[in-house]
């Protein structure tokens, strides 16, 4: 197993048991996006947000399950 597949690993399984804490970094990039743009894309970066969500977890209910299948 190569670093890149460890680091890989590491990072789903936190994502897998912390959606809360993946959410807040997914708002927190996204806030500083808007807060560097003038929230200029604001709709595009709130629908990478939902997308990110979605796909990371970190969403209402989270997706720990799609994570510990990836």
């Amino acid at each position: 197993m190569g670093l890149f597949d460890s680091a890989k690993d590491k990072a789903s399984e936190f994502a897998g048991n912390n959606p809360d804490k993946v959410g807040d970094g997914i708002d927190k990039a996204g806030d500083f996006v808007d807060d560097k743009t003038g929230g200029q894309y604001a709709d595009k970066v709130d629908q990478g947000q939902d997308f990110a969500k979605d796909k990371f977890g970190g969403g209402a209910e989270g997706n720990a399950e799609d994570q510990q299948q990836q």
